[in-house]
């Protein structure tokens, strides 16, 4: 998906598209030339499962796909350095807790932060000492309570409503 396009812009067709229960299982991969932060913090909050500049290698493209698809999520490098420095940089950021946060268990509350801290599954099993379909189990029902489409949309989620620093 590109940012600009003409008739509607690509963060309002990822958002409908990820939106539509008919679509449900269809993945977004944005890329584009504008690394602009409010572009990337929209389309991941908008429910896209990556990031991309239109600089990326084809076969760093196709990797990037294969990775989404499989149910990861991705940064280009460039981007990731942004999102980091302005969440280091930012002057104490609103809290707007996500409404789903009350359904969560203790041990889901902690397995989102660990998300949020960049861990897979086989790091958060290790860290909680739970086996790593335990730690898959927790981080699956987690996102399903926060209707999360993906692991980028929890660490987004765990930002915005205070849980990590």
């Amino acid at each position: 998906m590109d940012i600009r396009m003409p008739g509607v812009d690509g963060l309002v067709a990822t958002r409908r598209i990820t939106e539509d229960p008919e679509l449900a299982h269809t993945k977004v991969i944005v890329l584009t030339t504008f690394e602009r932060d409010e572009y990337v913090f929209d389309a991941l909050r908008y429910g896209a499962s990556g990031f991309l500049l239109k600089d990326t290698k084809p076969a760093d493209l196709l990797s990037a796909i294969r990775l989404v698809v499989q149910g990861g999520a991705l940064l280009s490098p460039s981007v990731t350095r942004k999102v980091v420095s302005e969440f280091v940089s930012r002057s104490p950021r609103p809290i707007r807790p996500h409404p789903g946060l009350d359904r969560l268990t203790d041990r889901e509350r902690e397995v989102l932060c660990l998300v949020a801290e960049g861990l897979n599954n086989d790091e958060i099993a290790a860290r909680l000492g739970v086996s790593p379909a335990t730690a898959r189990t927790h981080v699956s029902r987690t996102m399903i309570k926060l209707s999360a489409r993906d692991r980028a949309q929890l660490v987004v989620f765990a930002y915005q409503s205070g849980l990590v620093p």
